[in-house]
């Protein structure tokens, strides 16, 4: 059933659209003949193995980068499913979204003790992990420690505030000991992880599960994953301890626009949940009576994600000046695909579908474009515009690097945007792709290309693509200069020139900042022509950004053969996912809070953006803590956020769920579900198809 609460006011802007599609339906339901993709050889007859048994096939158009749902690198749609399939939880949302205990997991989970503030756990003795591992303390202390240690993961605030977690009754029974009071207790331990099989695995939180979750605590697991043939197979766990899953197998299937109207039609495929573009979305709706469509909010909302502890915005005039530069509606258009997946967000905390969202984006937000504002702000901070339209500073331009993971299609069409327009408006952006666990984390990263799929599908032209795109156009890997991104993204004619006289010569590679002392504005770039050093994957056992420094000139007499020394490059902006659904006061001291000093923990992680403010700081704790109200303390923590710009908002993501008649009649009349768990959390009774 729909979130309570949540209808009225997203769901009034996402219908609107979903029946103008309808209304555009026409005679034929195949897609525009200028739109029709190359459909990939089709996989298989049984890719997965001799004998699936009773199984239902789900289509997506993106699997994801990983399975782990506590890292912000691996937000999507697949891996919030997919947790609250394989993952135990203590609590999970109910009917109207609030937290209620999960008595599968946990028979009494209850606040103990004040002085100090103590939870106590009590845990089902059945539960465990499909390799008969007990479902136990260890796996909340490993959960608690890497929450508040690691960098780049999702709502930290409450666990930072927990000082020892306390094993009883052989590790059936858990208190959690807090440092001061914290109202929001009940949306802690939530998608526990293996410790058993993590807790000892090199940098296991981190990349353990970016290809699946070896073992299961809840009614299905994870038993393959094909990305090359697009295929992850879930099978009923076996060693589930209440009532198990009537499927043996459920099959999530990545596939082509082309393909997906096929097997609709056909009704081979009775379920898909897809995040589709304008004409995709269009054509699904041109099949009329044949299916159902429902528009899924997602907990996350894409953004971008200024640096303010190193690099040139560490200044918020420079903060307010790129937003002022940047057309947010356009940004909005092409993520959304016209508004067809997602809701503008013109708040920094709530997401549209949250209750109590409402836009508090104050007189002076970079809502629209404001090029006189832009020049006040950058002529305050010293800078000077040139003959040649070009910002600079004591002679040195305003050089603004923007970063995107290399395999989200959507975040590289943003990006792309964001760098056409910078660039127009006098900013030199240039365009850096890397690995999101590395993008979200560290403080320099080494760019790498963007994947195939990612290069073709980041076109903002309405035409659905296929899967996989053309070669990647020469140069260095993982950096694009301004006019000459990605295969079809904003910046490239929207054709190849007829005669290669036509192409204009490949300008020179963005010098990577191996410092941040070396993204400081004053640094001049190279003269036209020089050669500069560009960055590569780090030697092994060496760190990104490791050893000397590259030279920005190279010798005449420098063997040719030489590699060049791995730099790391400094990433002022980033396109980001924001993850939403907790409370107001984790989510504010989680995204935009200084790092709290933690016994055992050395150096604890910065936020993502690096934003720590001293004077927001108290307001941050009082709220956590529950000294302050979450409505009383809003206000005050939005106003400093629009003021000092860590982040601007763009929209919330909204995926689309379609099914065939036979597939409502095979799920049960499947719905959105709750935000933060999805539409697939009914699995466990779904009928199978065969």
């Amino acid at each position: 059933m729909p979130r309570a609460g949540l209808a009225p006011r997203w769901l009034l802007l996402v219908m609107p659209l979903l029946t103008a599609l309808a209304l555009l339906a026409g005679c034929s339901t195949a897609l525009p003949p200028q739109a029709q993709p190359v459909a990939p050889p089709p996989p298989p007859a049984n890719p997965v193995g001799p004998d699936l048994g009773k199984q239902l096939t789900v289509a997506v158009d993106d699997l994801g980068t990983g399975f782990n749902p506590h890292l912000i690198s691996d937000l999507s749609p697949v891996s919030t499913e997919v947790a609250s399939l394989v993952l135990p939880s203590v609590f999970r949302p109910g009917p109207g979204g609030d937290p209620q205990l999960d008595t599968t997991v946990a028979t009494s989970a209850k606040v103990t003790a004040t002085a100090p503030f103590t939870v106590s756990y009590e845990l089902n003795l059945g539960a465990s992990w499909s390799d008969n591992a007990p479902i136990a303390a260890e796996d909340f202390v490993y959960l608690w420690q890497r929450m508040r240690a690691d960098p780049g993961v999702v709502d930290a605030a409450g666990y930072r505030l927990i000082t020892d977690v306390r094993s009883r009754a052989g590790g059936k029974a858990v208190d959690v000991v807090f440092a001061q009071n914290y109202p929001a207790w009940q949306r802690l331990f939530n998608n526990l992880l293996p410790a058993h099989l993590l807790k000892d695995a090199p940098r296991g939180f981190g990349t353990a599960l970016s290809d699946s979750i070896p073992v299961s605590g809840g009614p299905f697991q994870v038993t393959a994953l094909d990305r090359a043939r697009g295929q992850l197979v879930l099978a009923r766990n076996d060693h589930y301890w209440v009532n198990p899953p009537v499927l043996d197998t459920l099959l999530i299937r990545r596939i082509d626009p082309t393909g997906l109207l096929d097997g609709l039609r056909t009704g081979e495929l009775p379920v898909a949940h897809l995040w589709p573009d304008q004409p995709t979305l269009s054509a699904v709706a041109q099949l009329g009576s044949r299916v159902r469509i429902q528009p899924v909010a997602q907990p996350m909302v894409v953004q971008l994600g200024m640096r303010t502890d190193q690099g040139v915005l560490t200044d918020v005039r420079l903060r307010q000046a790129v937003g002022a530069l940047l057309n947010r509606d356009a940004l909005i258009a092409v993520g959304t695909s016209n508004g067809v997946g997602g809701v503008r967000d013109d708040a920094q905390l709530y997401a549209p579908s949250q209750p109590g969202y409402h836009s508090t984006a104050p007189a002076g937000a970079p809502i629209h474009p404001d090029a006189g504002l832009a020049n006040q702000l950058l002529t305050s901070a010293g800078y000077q515009r040139g003959a040649q339209g070009r910002w600079t500073l004591h002679g040195a331009p305003l050089r603004v690097t923007v970063g995107v993971p290399a395999d989200r299609p959507r975040f590289l069409a943003i990006a792309q945007e964001v760098v056409k327009e910078l660039n127009a408006a006098g900013v030199d952006a240039q365009l850096v792709t890397a690995p999101g666990t590395a993008l979200f984390t560290d403080p320099t990263v080494v760019p790498t290309p963007p994947s195939l799929a990612a290069s073709a599908s980041a076109s903002p032209s309405p035409s659905p693509g296929p899967l996989t795109g053309p070669p990647l156009p020469p140069g260095p890997p993982g950096v694009v200069r301004p006019g000459h991104g990605t295969h079809g993204g904003p910046g490239l004619p929207a054709a190849a020139p007829a005669h290669p006289a036509a192409v204009p010569p490949a300008p020179a590679p963005l010098t990577p900042r191996a410092a941040p002392a070396a993204a400081h504005p004053a640094a001049a770039p190279p003269a036209e022509g020089q050669p500069v050093a560009t960055a590569s994957a780090p030697a092994p056992g060496q760190a990104p950004g490791a050893g000397p420094s590259a030279s920005p000139t190279a010798s005449s007499s420098a063997p040719p053969a030489a590699p060049p020394t791995p730099v790391g490059v400094v990433v002022d902006l980033t396109v980001m996912p924001r993850a939403v659904g907790a409370d107001l006061a984790s989510t504010a001291s989680s995204n935009y809070g200084c790092p709290p000093g933690m016994a055992g923990v050395a150096q604890p992680a910065r936020n993502s953006t690096g934003f720590c403010l001293a004077t927001l700081q108290p307001v941050l704790d009082a709220t956590l803590g529950g000294a302050l109200a979450p409505a009383a303390a809003e206000a005050a923590i939005e106003s400093v956020l629009w003021q000092q710009l860590p982040a601007i908002p763009l929209f919330q993501a909204v995926t689309t769920l379609v099914t065939t008649p036979k597939g409502d009649q095979l799920t049960g009349h499947i719905g959105p579900g709750q935000l933060t768990t999805g539409p697939f959390v009914t699995a466990p009774s779904w009928q199978p198809a065969n």
